[in-house]
């Protein structure tokens, strides 16, 4: 018997596959899709088995054995493996990094064998008649017959704690023994709350769908519209069919809260993925879900990959998060790879949000996806009214960084114990630092930006590469004790508020603050709970959490992604100014928003205090028709990326010359020019876009670039199909 094995291998697109011979004690063993260790060349890699073979003809090279098979649990599925042949294909990396993406840290095929398996040893009668004779021959080991005892009455008893001397003279008596059980690191309690009864309208869309079927859906829900809870209902009825489910949030902090939600629904049946979890964790939840201990997945953009059989229903909640897309290769998109399973399992695929991506929102209106919607808020709530804050105006009050009306509105809400949350896109203490006297500004050295000072930690950091380099009294140039701060980031703004407002009891939440483990569900569990007046926070703040005694929202700078360089900027800005709104007036409190503004009269600043999704929607349909961006064109984003400046330009204008010739004339090729960010980490990077509706050499022409690209010296290529930002 024969194994066809795809290696671990640098080369980028070696996707060639090596026979290798099963050893006779390996046969009744090994299946396709097992990770394996086998020897190559002089060394010794790692693995998948993706056929069985029982001959094969002359390889021309001599056929080595299997030396083990690295976990017997770890098997990746037909489902999966067709996955990573999927997810290889549509974004140009070789099949092994797919694989490796689908698998948790710890069994990585470059992991070396480590068990993270955690066992109870638990202590057990194994001949009852024995204790009496025992006892009655040794009656001076009072500890022993103590243990006995304890052992009749228990049953069962945790090695752990008992003596060593104990345990071993009675295992060789043969009155013991001992079993192992699997232990996990997260361990939830197995209750199972009662559902909520939806509303009418709830009701309406949670029969909507079908299942056995497959369909996507998009269920546009404005905040505050119980969506949660139809996602809890449709999962119910699924476990009901005798089927499992997945849920993807985009964020972390969203994983703590919708958890806890679906833990009371269905108690230890659900198992988190996340990137916060320990390796051991991610290794225990990843075994639950493979041995199908439980019936629900809850996770971020890669828990799209956990091996749940007898999938019945996939939930991707606030779709139109550039969380689902991976920046690094490979650069999947969670929906895509949802839709795949969908379609693979003939399950519904729902994607919900309450500010829908236009690429959805335009596939509903072409009845691909099926629309639902939801345009009430639970128990007849009122979204909260909207007041636009002209900063232009309330500089020449001097009013910098929080107008008189928010100032007025954060002391009123503090003087009625109600709560405020404050929403500022940009973390730090101020976005540059400069010299007066020389004009010195503090900048990277391995990218081409300047770095944000946080005075916690008195560090200047690179938010790209992650630098990090201890500030200087005086200019490090010319040594003068002139250094100028300019720009504002949470952590200067807590600061702002702390002064203005004595005793005000403010806790932050950003990527500084939730560094440390469990810091997510901390800050939300001791806000919900009133430890804090005040909530201040980046976009982690802005969607899926549900604080009841929440009135004000308050949002600084809101201008901030709405200057990006980007064709997405306006619905960037639109669907987070509104998300963050919707975390006002949520239960029966009265709901308002403050939103401070340099440009009140902008399109999507209007739309956002009339919170109008649809006519939004319109309007920039119109300018992304005009412009020939998605959804009425494909983009694709080609980086040439060198360390030297010139050859990579150069590289760069020789691909643009390649595709020119080799892909059709109405296909509109951009570029070369630079990247947004034009050095990174060390690199050069130029930038070619492709922007296209059907192109039948396309494709292979980028292949065809890819190979090329491989034995380049001086540059390769980054290719990023559909890319959220360029």
């Amino acid at each position: 018997m024969f194994a066809k094995v795809i290696v671990e291998y640098p080369i980028k697109t070696l996707n060639k596959t090596f026979i290798y011979k099963i050893p006779e004690n390996l046969i009744n063993i090994l299946k396709v899709g097992m990770k394996v260790y086998v020897p190559f060349n002089v060394s010794e890699i790692f693995g998948i088995v993706i056929k069985i073979l029982s001959q094969v003809e002359d390889e021309g090279y001599e056929i080595k054995e299997i030396i083990r098979v690295v976990d017997e649990e770890l098997v990746l599925n037909d489902e999966l493996l067709k996955l990573g042949k999927f997810l290889a294909d549509s974004t140009f990396c070789n099949l092994i990094t797919a694989y490796q993406t689908m698998l948790p840290s710890s069994l990585k095929i470059k992991k070396q064998k480590k068990n993270y398996q955690l066992f109870d040893e638990i202590i057990s009668i194994k001949n009852l008649d024995k204790i009496s004779e025992y006892c009655n021959k040794y009656p001076r080991r009072k500890k022993h017959i103590e243990f006995l005892e304890r052992l009749k009455n228990e049953k069962e008893i945790l090695k752990k704690g008992i003596l060593k001397t104990v345990i071993e003279s009675l295992i060789k008596e043969d009155i013991i023994k001992i079993k192992k059980e699997n232990k996990y690191r997260i361990n939830i309690e197995n209750k199972h709350n009662k559902i909520n009864e939806l509303t009418p309208l709830q009701n309406k869309v949670y029969e909507s769908i079908e299942y056995n079927k497959y369909d996507t859906y998009l269920l546009y829900g404005i905040t505050g519209s119980g969506k949660t809870e139809i996602y809890i209902k449709w999962v119910e009825n699924c476990i009901k069919l005798g089927k499992r489910a997945i849920v993807l949030v985009p964020e972390i902090g969203l994983t703590t809260q919708i958890a806890l939600r679906f833990y009371n629904a269905f108690g230890s049946d659900v198992a988190i993925l996340h990137s916060s979890l320990s390796i051991g964790e991610k290794y225990d939840e990843y075994l639950k879900i493979m041995r199908g201990e439980v019936k629900v997945v809850i996770g971020t953009r890669s828990a799209i990959f956990a091996p749940v059989s007898n999938l019945g229903i996939i939930i991707i909640d606030e779709e139109d998060s550039y969380s689902y897309k991976q920046d690094s290769t490979p650069k999947y998109h969670a929906r895509d790879m949802a839709i795949f399973r969908g379609k693979y399992n003939n399950i519904p695929v729902i994607l919900g949000s309450a500010t829908p991506s236009l690429e959805s929102k335009a596939r509903a209106d072409k009845n691909v996806y099926k629309l639902l919607r939801l345009n009430q808020r639970v128990g007849n709530g009122k979204l909260p009214e909207v007041t636009i804050v002209d900063m232009n105006e309330e500089i020449k009050k001097r009013n910098f960084i929080i107008s008189d009306i928010l100032k007025e509105k954060i002391q009123n809400r503090l003087d009625k114990k109600e709560q405020i949350i404050i929403f500022l896109n940009r973390r730090g203490f101020s976005t540059f630092i400069t010299c007066s006297n020389c004009g010195y500004t503090y900048k990277c050295p391995n990218c081409d930006i300047t770095l944000t000072y946080h005075k916690s930690t008195n560090n200047l950091i690179c938010h790209y590469c992650g630098e990090q380099i201890k500030k200087d009294d005086k200019c490090p140039k010319c040594l003068e004790n002139s250094l100028n701060y300019y720009g504002l980031g949470t952590e200067k703004l807590e600061e702002v508020l702390k002064n203005m407002y004595k005793g005000i009891k403010i806790i932050r939440m950003d990527q500084d603050t939730t560094r440390n483990k469990g810091m997510h569900e901390k800050i939300i569990k001791e806000f919900k709970e009133h430890k804090y007046d005040l909530l201040l926070g980046t976009q982690m703040v802005s969607k899926g959490l549900d604080f009841s005694n929440v009135s004000l929202v308050g949002v600084i700078n809101a201008d901030t992604s709405l200057n990006i360089p980007d064709f997405r900027s306006s619905e960037n800005t639109f669907s987070l100014l509104c998300q963050v709104a919707g975390r006002a007036g949520r239960a029966n409190i009265t709901g308002e928003v403050i939103i401070q503004t340099y440009n009140p009269d902008n399109y999507v600043i209007r739309y956002v205090s009339k919170n109008n999704y649809d006519d939004f929607y319109k309007t920039e349909m119109l300018f992304r028709k005009k412009l020939k961006y998605p959804p009425y064109y494909y983009l694709i984003s080609i980086k040439v990326v060198g360390k030297d400046y010139n050859k990579t330009l150069e590289d760069a204008k020789k691909v643009k010359a390649y595709l020119s010739q080799n892909i059709e004339k109405e296909t509109i090729i951009l570029g070369p020019t630079t990247a947004a960010v034009l050095k990174f980490n060390n690199e050069y990077r130029m930038q070619i876009i492709i922007k296209y509706k059907f192109d039948k050499l396309l494709l292979n022409t980028l292949k065809e670039l890819d190979t090329i690209f491989i034995n380049n010296k001086n540059s390769y290529l980054d290719i990023d199909f559909n890319p959220m930002r360029i």
